[in-house]
């Protein structure tokens, strides 16, 4: 049996940009990427803190040491920059696999989107 668990979480980054005239995705910092274990193409559940959507979309590479949170196409719809938003990945593993399974979950500043060391 395969079973689909957290892999990697964002936790609450502000959304530093909106552009509605981009072809979809997420645009997200690639320090945080590495931090997080996420890569380009990756689909990703985003959940805005502050009026409560959620939705999916895929991962875009951004700017190293930016703090970019950009969500583009019609996710822009969705968020407002300076909105605080949560970024999950999920991977499906073996049931055994997933008993002993530990997700990378990150607590970047709010403010700056940067990792505190």
């Amino acid at each position: 049996m395969m079973v689909e668990m957290l892999k990697s979480k964002l936790h609450c980054v502000r959304v530093t940009e909106a552009n509605l005239n981009y072809i979809g995705s997420i645009t997200i910092d690639e320090d945080l990427l590495d931090a997080a274990n996420m890569l380009p193409g990756e689909k990703v559940a985003i959940v805005n803190n502050n009026n409560g959507e959620r939705f999916e979309t895929y991962i875009i590479k951004g700017e190293r040491g930016s703090g970019s949170i950009c969500l583009n196409g019609a996710a822009a719809r969705k968020v407002q920059p300076g909105d605080i938003i949560i970024i999950m990945s999920y991977a499906l593993m073996d049931f055994e696999e997933a008993k002993k399974h530990k997700p990378i979950v990150l607590f970047p500043d709010p403010a700056t989107n940067q990792l505190v060391k």
